[in-house]
């Protein structure tokens, strides 16, 4: 990685510390459906799809007031997470100003990415988004989709940056170096050490202070 001309984001854990707001969004939603009560792992081990297949295989009889639901609690909830992780948007606004492409592939569904990017006012720093799928896991395919529409620039100068050991699978998959953001609280640096990724960092002030060095 001697430069990088294109960064592609995750959102949750990544950009700002969500996935509390999601646990608690899907709670609310999920458990007046199936008058019972679930656990964070419950919930949790659910993700890879979208929020639409979270509903669908914990409230299957309940799809669409589920989801219905979900998007209401995520929406009014969001207070829980108010603001992106302090430096982001200087971050965001260097890669901008330097001339790095920016996108953003996320397990998340269109609805909830598009509420939480406009809540934080980052929805303008993104030249193409990618989107999960109720189906299941496709974020190597949205970071393909990505790399197909920056075909001038080559592989190894885009870097994938997300805080899932997923992330780094899927971007191995596509053919990427891969960073993995351990600067979210929920965030479990050993598992991502485990598989290896080009760079770990802990605060975004040292991606940050890591990445000028590859832009300049």
């Amino acid at each position: 990685m001697k430069k990088i001309r294109g960064v592609i984001f995750d959102l949750d854990g990544t950009l700002a510390n969500t996935l509390p707001l999601c646990i608690q969004a899907f709670r609310q939603s999920v458990e007046p459906l199936i008058q019972r009560a679930l656990s964070d792992t419950e919930i949790i081990a659910t993700f890879g799809p979208s929020e639409e297949g979270t509903i669908m295989a914990l409230a299957p009889d309940h799809y669409d007031k589920g989801v219905t639901d979900y998007l209401h609690y995520y929406e009014d909830l969001h207070d829980m997470c108010p603001v992106a992780f302090d430096g982001i948007k200087e971050l965001l606004d260097a890669l901008k100003d330097n001339g790095v492409r920016i996108a953003m592939v996320t397990g998340k569904g269109k609805y909830s990415t598009d509420i939480s990017l406009r809540y934080f006012e980052l929805t303008h720093y993104f030249e193409l988004l990618e989107t999960g799928s109720p189906k299941g896991a496709r974020k190597a395919e949205g970071i393909q989709v990505i790399l197909d529409d920056w075909n001038g620039v080559p592989k190894n100068e885009v870097i994938y940056v997300g805080d899932a050991p997923s992330d780094i699978i899927a971007s191995r998959k596509a053919g990427i170096p891969v960073i993995a953001a351990a600067w979210a609280e929920t965030a479990e640096p050993e598992k991502l050490i485990e598989l290896e990724p080009d760079e770990i960092f802990y605060s975004v002030e040292e991606f940050s202070t890591w990445i000028q060095q590859k832009i300049y």
